[in-house]
């Protein structure tokens, strides 16, 4: 530093020489020796700036050993991620439900309507890389194995498809309808109400008849009548669909459309809707209990906390939810009951399309305290019934719970699921819900 600032000023007093002398001031310096001090200073610069460069590489190169010197401990793998399992396929017939492919994550496995999974539903992705259990297949089953065809129809299975063989007299799909030598059946015979006179004209001395609209003419040309044209039955046979949601009446000259009980019929005239009882208050819940809403009706529950068992207990806080108490300090099995358990009522229709997702579950930190890193969900109970769904994360705080397989109604389904938080993978608490699933008869 010193030896710099000398330099500064014999650079300062080679200028101040230099303008002295051309200024014409007597004394000043020699300029051949001017000279000479700016090219010292210019050799002076130039050893700093090579003396610099050879400093930074030394530098450089220390911290290029340092790094790898630091990437050689053992304890440095633990820090890198986990290796990846290798993606799984959907079977043949099936679905597949879960992307992810690391540690700890689960994949499931659903089949097609019509097929029955073989193997394991879930596999679960291990710390070396490979997955648990073995590869799930989807078989078909027998599509005749239920008898599909009536009144002594023969079925014939093809791909993935059946066709009844009808004997004499019957047809249809399902050989359900008889076969007519008479008036077809939409037509309504020996009922005055739904007959009625053809309008008749002569025209270039012929006789031309004609009926209303939805009546259809009957009998010979000498006593011809003009019949009920039944919309019910003639749509029922045709392929382009039905022409009610539930059910089709007949009138004279048309049809309406009628609902069941605890359904009202929509503005177009043919949908049903089903009529909340709880919400318009057409129920007779009594006190201490909880209108629930179903397919065409209602049910009044109270649902009750888990009977204490233990030093495990629990209180109820809503007409949906228990708590547990406290648990005492030395206690090692309360920490490990569910910390809250939920009650939770899904109305659903008869034959819903699958996969559908019925509940989500999800964590919230209360405000000032940090939330669980990571979460694990999966389905605690529920007996057979276990097959019909699976749980799985939606996002990093959301479990979602998914119908894999259409429901016939009416039937009722309960199923528990619960949630695990983890905080530095160390447990925290388990929440359950308890879901009951009530199936309606009807597909609207």
């Amino acid at each position: 530093m010193i030896l710099t600032h000398q330099y500064g000023s014999l650079i300062l007093l080679s200028l101040l020489a230099l303008h002295s002398c051309n200024d014409g001031i007597q004394g000043c310096l020699d300029k051949q020796r001017v000279m000479g001090m700016l090219r010292q200073m210019e050799k002076f610069l130039k050893a700093q700036e090579i003396r610099f460069t050879e400093g930074l590489r030394i530098m450089k190169s220390k911290l290029a050993s340092l790094q790898n010197s630091v990437s050689t401990f053992p304890q440095a793998d633990q820090f890198l991620s986990s290796s990846p399992c290798p993606a799984l396929e959907a079977p043949a017939h099936g679905r597949k439900f879960g992307s992810k492919y690391v540690v700890g994550h689960e994949v499931h496995f659903a089949c097609f309507p019509g097929y029955h999974l073989v193997g394991p539903g879930t596999r679960v992705c291990q710390e070396n890389g490979s997955w648990s259990g073995v590869s799930a297949v989807c078989k078909d089953v027998s599509q005749c194995a239920s008898n599909p065809c009536l009144n002594g129809g023969s079925c014939v299975e093809s791909a993935n498809q059946y066709k009844c063989t009808c004997p004499y007299n019957w047809s249809g799909t399902h050989c359900q309808h008889q076969t007519q030598t008479a008036p077809p059946e939409w037509s309504v015979v020996n009922d005055p109400a739904f007959s009625r006179k053809p309008r008749c004209a002569k025209v270039d001395q012929a006789q031309h008849c004609s009926c209303d609209a939805g009546f259809h003419m009957s009998g010979t040309s000498d006593s011809s009548i003009c019949q009920d044209v039944n919309e019910c039955e003639l749509y029922k046979a045709d392929s382009s669909g039905l022409l009610c949601a539930h059910m089709c009446v007949n009138i004279p000259g048309s049809y309406r459309c009628s609902c069941p009980g605890g359904y009202k019929l929509l503005a177009d005239g043919r949908s049903c809707e089903d009529v909340d009882e709880c919400l318009t208050q057409q129920h007779n819940c009594s006190h201490g209990t909880t209108c629930v809403n179903t397919g065409g009706g209602f049910q009044c529950v109270n649902p009750e906390c888990p009977r204490s068992h233990g030093n495990i207990s629990y209180v109820k806080t809503s007409p949906f939810q228990c708590e547990r108490n406290p648990c005492p300090m030395e206690s090692r099995t309360c920490p490990l009951a569910p910390k809250t358990v939920s009650y939770h009522y899904i109305s659903l229709p008869s034959n819903l399309r699958a996969p559908a997702t019925l509940f989500r579950m999800a964590t919230a930190a209360a405000p000032g305290r940090s939330g669980p890193d990571s979460l694990r969900f999966g389905i605690a109970g529920g007996g057979d019934a276990r097959s019909l769904f699976v749980m799985q994360r939606s996002d990093r705080q959301t479990g979602e719970l998914i119908l894999v397989q259409t429901l016939n109604g009416p039937q009722e389904l309960s199923v528990d699921v619960d949630m695990a938080e983890y905080l530095d993978r160390t447990f925290q608490a388990k929440h359950l819900a308890r879901v009951h699933v009530l199936v309606s008869p009807y597909e609207f």
